[in-house]
């Protein structure tokens, strides 16, 4: 079953999602929404509206619960996205994934590009993939352009697992999964990694199910 009202403008769209009370639906890989490339935002959805959406965007995120969500993801072709990483996290997965907690974000046309040599490679998920996990081996800092929701600019470097977020959430608006960069290998069930691959890092993983790291 396709996205309902394909055809609806960007606000028709939200205001549909609005309509119904709490969390919005998550689509699922295999909707077309996820593999197109979503339209710059450039004021089609006027400031409450926005406003509105946004606020549902965090509302559907925390309740996932996840760490970043995507305008496509739910059904909206828009470039913007929403972050935010409490972080609860053992201080040996901090250290080893650099997972430093991230406020509420909105991002909204962004950009990113590399800000160094290195790469990292950790499990990674995503809320319209569930119940499995891969390996993805990123950029391990970026630089992020764009705009937050007030059309403020922002240039800023994310390091570590921040890093790993906006570039995940960046390439939803892309139309890029992270099935399309991780290693085929390593892709897990859910309690596959839970019960085997819980280490900070996935090196163990790699030996065992053969594949490489950066």
């Amino acid at each position: 079953m396709g996205t309902a009202n394909d055809h609806a403008s960007p606000a028709e769209r939200v205001e549909e999602l609005l309509a119904v009370r709490g969390p919005l639906p998550i689509v699922a890989a295999g909707d077309p929404v996820l593999r197109r490339g979503a339209e710059p935002f450039d004021g089609q959805l006027e400031p409450a509206l926005l406003a509105r959406f946004v606020e549902a965007l965090r509302v559907t995120m925390r309740a996932a619960p996840g760490v970043g969500l995507a305008a496509p993801q739910v059904g909206v072709g828009l470039r913007i996205a929403v972050i935010e990483d409490p972080a609860p996290v053992p201080e040996e997965v901090r250290l080893a994934r650099g997972r430093v907690p991230q406020p509420f974000r909105v991002l909204v046309n962004p950009v990113y590009e590399p800000a160094g040599p290195g790469r990292a490679a950790f499990f990674e998920g995503c809320l319209s993939v569930p119940g499995y996990q891969a390996v993805v081996a990123r950029h391990a800092e970026v630089r992020l352009t764009g705009q937050d929701e007030h059309g403020r600019p922002l240039d800023e470097v994310f390091t570590g697992w921040p890093a790993r977020i906006v570039q995940h959430e960046t390439d939803h608006l892309d139309g890029t999964l992270y099935l399309d960069r991780a290693e085929p290998r390593s892709l897990s069930s859910q309690q596959a990694v839970v019960g085997r691959w819980s280490q900070p890092t996935p090196e163990r993983a790699a030996r065992a199910l053969g594949f490489e790291l950066p």
